[in-house]
């Protein structure tokens, strides 16, 4: 059962996601890459996270056509899901995100996102892209709205905007290996309720192959990408949205939920993947 974190609206999203880069890039693999996201609606996946940039719109087409099929069958209903798209920096004017929302929602074949983020900061003013964004929600094109790869710099600029305050999360890379956020950018957000949605949760799946993990897996009885998982997981106000096309790996991604951690095992964590003790650069992929 996949647990929720709150958002400051007083919503809930489910603590683990879908995510979709590298998908739609090809047109080969488009038949396949839309019965795994159909495969994750069917073993209970509600947040699915995708991007205009990614495939060049083709992921949303992909994430499109699932959930059209998936609804279509009966299977779940579109107020059960939990969409999230992002838009390019370049177009993120006050009509450009309005205008780069309108086409996610046409390739996506739905109303209205859950969260629309703007991808990485850019050259627009963010006063520019509240502004937009301000005026998705208000119309209903957007329930709420955020950022991605932002640091605690440049979330200060953001609030010091008018609207500002509104930003609903902040996505970034988070893993087992690259917990620089946790000396300063999770503090930050925590105290302002504003939850982290963590991509990159398994290192694009280099953590599956660790051995450090790999022993506390055999340990707990879980994999060792479970075991990444679940340190993302363990705290209550972050998202992991690790991204996989298999259905074994759908699965075993969905029941990490479930894995417990014991004091052992996150003191053998620490040794392997020591928390930081100073600011670090915001990493990035």
């Amino acid at each position: 059962m996949n647990r929720t974190v709150p958002l400051p609206d007083g919503r809930r999203a489910p603590a683990l996601g879908l995510g979709t880069w590298r998908l739609g890039e090809s047109s080969r693999t488009r038949r396949d890459e839309v019965a795994a996201v159909r495969a994750a609606l069917a073993l209970g996946y509600r947040l699915i996270d995708t991007a205009e940039m990614y495939g060049e719109g083709g992921a949303e087409e992909i994430v499109g056509q699932a959930v059209r099929d998936a609804i279509a069958a009966g299977e779940v209903r579109r107020q059960d899901l939990f969409l999230v798209s992002k838009v390019y920096p370049h177009h993120a004017s006050r009509r450009g995100v309005q205008q780069a929302c309108a086409r996610s929602l046409r390739r996506l074949g739905v109303e209205y996102l859950d969260l629309y983020l703007l991808h990485w900061p850019g050259s627009h003013p963010l006063a520019e892209t509240v502004a937009g964004f301000e005026a998705l929600r208000e119309r209903g094109l957007t329930r709420a709205w955020g950022v991605s790869n932002f640091d605690v710099a440049d979330l200060q600029a953001l609030l010091a905007v008018p609207g500002g305050d509104r930003c609903a999360a902040n996505q970034v890379y988070y893993s087992v290996t690259r917990r620089g956020i946790e000396f300063d950018l999770l503090p930050w957000q925590r105290a302002r309720g504003m939850p982290v949605m963590a991509y990159c949760p398994i290192d694009q799946g280099a953590a599956a192959a660790d051995p450090t993990l790999a022993a506390i897996g055999r340990r707990v009885g879980a994999s060792a990408a479970q075991v990444a998982l679940a340190f993302v997981l363990r705290q209550p106000d972050v998202i992991a949205i690790p991204k996989a096309v298999r259905e074994a790996h759908l699965r075993e991604n969905l029941a990490a939920i479930g894995v417990a951690l014991d004091a052992d095992a996150w003191a053998a964590l620490d040794r392997r993947f020591p928390p930081p003790s100073r600011k670090q650069a915001l990493a990035i992929v």
